[in-house]
């Protein structure tokens, strides 16, 4: 009862990518003459030809799969392949679920801007650093405005005094075209 179970993932020469990222050879596929076979329970059955290896993987029932392609000679595992990329699959959605995007938000002002409306923008800066996102303060100046940048950067100042130790500056205020720019990250994000 001998059968040839063989599933191919096409690949040209071996990746320096680990068997994770789902890329590996399959039965056939190898192309290495010798291997060094890992059994299904996890235990090291040394240097063995591909054959050899293929026909123990035949009856356990399983598939040889290359793990790690670069290594010499290629490690090759004996073990269910469809479950194996099941499991990668899981692990790489499990990771993906951990992961925390940082958005950059964004807070216009203008120079000539009230105390109240100061505050509401404050707290929205708040808001965004607790969140742990960047956020990019954009002071835009209009007309007669550029004549008098020093009121844009006392207010920029103000705003990073304001904050306290809650914010970092990544990037100090710097005028770009009409506008001057400032990017704050969150002190405790992990960096």
């Amino acid at each position: 009862m001998e059968r040839e179970k063989t599933i191919t993932v096409a690949l040209d020469k071996p990746s320096k990518r680990s068997a994770a990222a789902g890329e590996c050879r399959v039965n056939l596929a190898i192309t290495a003459r010798d291997v060094r076979l890992v059994g299904k329970d996890g235990t090291m059955l040394g240097i063995v030809s591909r054959r050899e290896a293929l026909d123990q993987a035949n009856i356990a029932g399983l598939d040889l799969v290359e793990i790690s392609p670069t290594a010499v000679p290629p490690v090759c595992k004996i073990l269910d392949y469809g479950k194996f990329r099941y499991e990668m699959q899981k692990r790489r959605a499990e990771a993906k679920k951990k992961q925390h995007i940082v958005d950059v938000k964004e807070v216009k002002l203008t120079p000539t801007i009230g105390e109240h409306d100061f505050r509401v923008k404050l707290a929205s800066v708040y808001k965004f650093l607790e969140a742990e996102n960047k956020v990019k303060v954009s002071l835009r100046f209009r007309g007669r405005e550029m004549m008098h940048q020093e009121l844009g950067l006392n207010l920029l100042n103000r705003l990073k005094e304001e904050l306290g130790s809650l914010a970092k500056v990544d990037q100090a205020p710097q005028l770009e075209g009409r506008s001057l720019l400032m990017i704050l990250s969150s002190a405790k994000s992990k960096a």
